[in-house]
């Protein structure tokens, strides 16, 4: 018997909608992927803890770290205390730190376990910052931290650096320094404004492709000391452009969570064998890690046409998602890991459970029946029920 509930449709009216009955895929166990690929995770609030949840960081570490070990097991590596983990959206420094030692450990009982993790300046008071060496400091003290736990790096866009920075000159100066004290190769990532209004005329200019010559100067200038590029633009012509200007050995990992598919596949062009494809480091790979492990099983054996078929579906979820202000994002993902049982509650550190309206969820829910993406059909009928209930929609 079909699954079925009764929702709102764009109009405002009530209609009832029946679940298409298709089972997730499953990926195969032990394939080896031919793609490095870091899931940005989120994070679990802990319902129960008597804090201001605007204000306070309360964490459920357990649910959070278990949901870790749920991408280890998928091959997913973790991209630890990144935007997708509200990193200074909700979840500070301190935390962050508890967190990205808490996802160390664990990793450290799942043979070729892959976590990197966010550096960046989001413990300075950006009201106090006054120079390029404030934010060098504040990059050397969470670099520092890090590193004495082994973690690699992710170098995170700064917000600091955004507002001090007065021209190209001044990101070279502080990824120069940065980069040289690197004791392992790092990820930098360049996080568009969309997700980040902060960081608009990042790397000294609005305009993207001078910014991206400043970008790709300072690897060539370092590219033993950078594993990679993360970059979040939602553009994959930008993408593919400086994917091909890499120096040898440097990787794109895309950050593009509308083109994902076509980019992680790739074209083949380019002098070097990672100028035609992308590698992935994305938060719409915590939403959809069964399918994303899946995929990246079957493109490792060649089968690219099962890889899109996989996929494919799963786009217009990530687009949805991802939609503007795409900031509001991280919503949607701890959404879906509420729908497919992954924790017990719809609450998030911040609050950020209340940035997206009924109309979002909704449609949400239709496009992740329509990817093969409800892992417990029955529980996710449930609980959105529960969720039409408190907007006044019953049945």
């Amino acid at each position: 018997m079909a699954l079925s509930l009764t929702l709102p449709t764009a109009s405002g009216s009530l209609a009832p909608y029946d679940l298409r009955g298709t089972a997730p895929v499953k990926p195969d166990a032990g394939v080896k992927f031919n793609r490095i690929a870091y899931s940005a995770a989120h994070v679990v609030a802990d319902p129960l803890a008597a804090v201001d949840p605007w204000l306070q960081a309360a964490v459920d570490w357990d649910t959070t770290i278990a949901y870790r070990r749920h991408l280890f097991s998928l091959g997913l590596g973790v991209a630890e205390a990144m935007d997708t983990a509200q990193r200074g959206m909700g979840l500070d420094w301190p935390t962050s730190l508890e967190l990205i030692r808490r996802s160390l450990d664990a990793a450290k009982d799942v043979a070729g376990a892959l976590v990197a993790s966010g550096c960046g300046t989001d413990h300075l008071n950006i009201d106090e910052v006054k120079s390029v060496d404030d934010v060098i400091r504040g990059y050397e003290e969470q670099m520092a931290a890090i590193e004495a736990l082994g973690g690699k790096l992710i170098v995170m866009a700064s917000r600091a650096l955004a507002r001090v920075a007065k021209s190209p000159a001044d990101y070279e100066r502080v990824y120069d320094r940065i980069l040289s004290q690197a004791k392992q190769p790092v990820v930098l990532h360049w996080l568009g404004d969309m997700f980040d209004p902060a960081l608009a005329g990042y790397w000294g200019t609005k305009d993207v492709d001078a910014a991206m010559d400043t970008a790709v100067g300072i690897i060539a200038a370092h590219p033993e000391k950078v594993d990679g590029i993360k970059i979040s633009l939602l553009d994959k012509d930008k993408e593919i452009a400086m994917r091909r200007r890499l120096p040898k050995g440097v990787r794109m990992y895309t950050g593009d969570d509308f083109n994902y598919a076509e980019l992680i596949a790739g074209d083949g062009f380019g002098d070097e064998p990672t100028h035609g494809k992308s590698d992935a480091l994305l938060g719409i790979f915590d939403a959809i890690a069964p399918a994303a492990s899946a995929a990246l099983g079957a493109l490792a054996q060649g089968n690219t046409e099962k890889f899109h078929a996989i996929l494919g579906p799963t786009v217009p979820l990530s687009r949805h998602i991802f939609a503007a202000p795409t900031r509001f994002y991280k919503t949607g993902v701890v959404f879906m890991a509420w729908l497919n049982g992954h924790q017990k509650h719809f609450t998030m550190v911040g609050g950020q459970q209340s940035t997206r309206s009924l109309q979002h969820f909704t449609e949400l829910f239709r496009l992740a029946d329509a990817a093969n993406l409800l892992e417990q059909p029955e529980l996710a009928v449930r609980r959105m029920k529960t969720l039409l209930a408190l907007h006044g929609v019953e049945g």
